[in-house]
């Protein structure tokens, strides 16, 4: 009995082995980890170029120098203006207008042409029948020098934010017409 006690305690003294790796499993891991590297080599950039645009910084509130404040008088003038712009990852430079006066109390009203109907854009005393309004030619919508809507239009013409630095009118974003009520 003793012979029997002593190759039990002689087992259970031996530190364990270590499983060893076949060859099919180290074959079967190494190419894993290999194509698991390829994809992620070819997925990483996809999820970069879809999620980039998201991540920039965009600017706020930027405005752009359109005019010279001592040009604007009591009638609308009609002025034109380039606005860069990136649409995803597409950069352009769009043509804007903008119809700019100062109202009674010599405040500046900057207003958007773009018809509140169906989207044509308006012009300023361009229809004899009615003098002194912003008509537009597609459908007969009319609004007054502020914006408001005469006829057709559900809405008044959009404005844009302004400000004044150094004797020159900056344009911002277009916004909802706050100076009709």
């Amino acid at each position: 009995m003793s012979s029997n006690h002593n190759d039990e305690h002689a087992e259970s003294h031996n530190p364990p082995r270590l499983k060893e790796m076949s060859r099919r499993q180290f074959l079967t891991y190494t190419l894993g980890g290999a194509t698991a590297y390829m994809a992620a080599g070819v997925v990483l950039p996809m999820l970069r170029f879809a999620v980039d645009p998201i991540l920039q910084n965009k600017e706020e509130g930027s405005f752009v120098k359109v005019a010279e404040e001592s040009k604007i008088t009591n009638e609308p003038q009609e002025f034109h203006f380039e606005l860069k712009q990136q649409d995803g990852w597409y950069n352009s430079t769009a043509t804007l207008t903008a119809w700019i006066r100062k109202n009674d109390q010599g405040e500046l009203v900057a207003l958007s042409p773009i018809c509140k109907h169906l989207g044509c854009l308006v012009g300023w005393n361009n229809n004899k029948n009615f003098p002194n309004e912003y008509h537009c030619p597609c459908h007969g919508a009319r609004y007054t020098p502020d914006g408001k809507n005469l006829a057709v239009a559900p809405k008044p013409l959009d404005q844009y934010e302004t400000k004044i630095e150094n004797g020159w009118i900056y344009l911002g974003a277009i916004v909802p017409n706050t100076v009709v009520k």
